[in-house]
């Protein structure tokens, strides 16, 4: 008997956007392992309704105006309905840090259908990446009510090394990628004295980018080697980060070696990472609180077969002879470390695919299949 599972996410989906792609990724590798999925989701239609949808098809229209919008957070009368016409063997939850008294009352009524219910809390602990007051007092019931809300699921899935989260008992993945979304990159030659540096985020305080520039500004006022650049991609995520990378970029001096393109995606993305000689994956973890954490972005580098840096300890790639760690401090990044590394070292691309196969969302997804027995 095949396998049914639903995918639940609190929100739409972008399509050049990272979590929506991962998103994308989990649904796909949970069908390689043979399950019939159902991906459901919280959209804004053109028409200015709300509703919920599973596979383009709507399961419940919450109307429209504000008294729509708050019932995204209280009304799952259309998902429990749904869920027991259904009859799902799991339902896979992505947290969107919205516990709460409801949300408890509809996990409990998808336990009843016979459901295993488990929540992907995407990064732990995540308190930290709350900064402006409003955003703060709008995650005061998740902080509320989230260890209830862990008792009444069958696991927490975790990119983690924790085995228990707000007293659930953790499914320790990692981080997936799909190998078929990300084409190996082609290097291009260059000038033989230069040294390009790829960081690419939806760019937020803990990527740390701004320890490269300060790096980069010291490498300069001494006796550089070669040329190194540093490309940007990604769009800055507030007034903190704009300010943390401007500011650098102007008391480092390094404006003629930094470059920020903004998002890109496709052909444009590909070309940047065909360029590059070695990618800069998170450098500032800590300032969130974060020590370990399997990211996705790292590898979607090895993926593309790039080598690359980070700073927080990421279990998969450790003991890795292509990447470099950083500190997880505040220290200004070594780019004669980086300069010596590329010089020195010459990774084909394809063995550093190579080694990440195991990494694929289908693997992945399997482990929390595998551990309620479901397969």
């Amino acid at each position: 008997m095949e396998l049914k599972v639903l995918f639940l996410v609190f929100h739409g989906f972008s399509a050049h956007n990272g979590i929506s792609k991962k998103i994308f990724g989990q649904v796909k590798g949970l069908r390689e392992c043979g399950a019939e999925v159902k991906l459901c989701y919280y959209e804004v239609l053109d028409s200015g309704h709300r509703a919920w949808i599973v596979d383009g098809e709507i399961i419940a229209d919450l109307g429209k105006g504000p008294w729509a919008k708050s019932r995204k957070r209280w009304d799952f009368r259309g998902l429990t309905a749904y869920v027991s016409s259904e009859r799902f063997d799991l339902i896979y939850m992505r947290s969107y840090h919205n516990s709460s008294p409801f949300l408890i009352k509809a996990v409990r009524k998808f336990r009843q259908t016979g459901a295993k219910v488990v929540m992907e809390i995407p990064t732990y602990p995540y308190d930290q990446e709350y900064i402006r007051l409003i955003d703060k007092i709008m995650q005061v019931p998740d902080r509320f009510f989230r260890k209830a809300m862990a008792s009444v699921l069958d696991g927490i899935v975790t990119f983690t090394e924790e085995d228990e989260i707000f007293g659930a008992k953790t499914i320790k993945i990692s981080n997936g990628i799909d190998l078929d979304e990300l084409p190996l990159r082609v290097k291009k030659t260059h000038d033989e004295y230069e040294i390009h540096l790829l960081g690419v985020a939806e760019i937020h305080f803990w990527h740390g980018f701004d320890r490269v520039i300060k790096g980069l500004g010291i490498y300069y006022k001494g006796n550089p080697t070669c040329k190194v650049f540093f490309n940007i991609v990604g769009n800055l995520s507030g007034a903190r980060e704009q300010n943390e990378i401007f500011s650098a970029i102007e008391a480092a001096g390094v404006q003629e070696y930094v470059f920020l393109h903004g998002a890109l995606w496709g052909k444009k993305l590909d070309l940047m990472f065909d360029q590059a000689d070695f990618a800069i994956g998170s450098l500032a973890r800590h300032r969130s609180g974060i020590t370990f954490i399997r990211t996705l972005k790292t590898r979607e580098y090895a993926a593309r077969g790039i080598p690359f840096m980070y700073s927080e300890i990421d279990s998969d790639f450790e003991d890795k002879p292509y990447i470099l760690k950083a500190k997880p401090d505040e220290s200004p990044i070594d780019i004669k470390q980086i300069v010596s590394y590329c010089s020195s070292v010459n990774w084909e691309p394809l063995s550093i695919r190579n080694d990440v196969y195991e990494l694929s969302w289908r693997n992945q997804m399997k482990k929390v299949i595998d551990h309620f027995n479901l397969s």
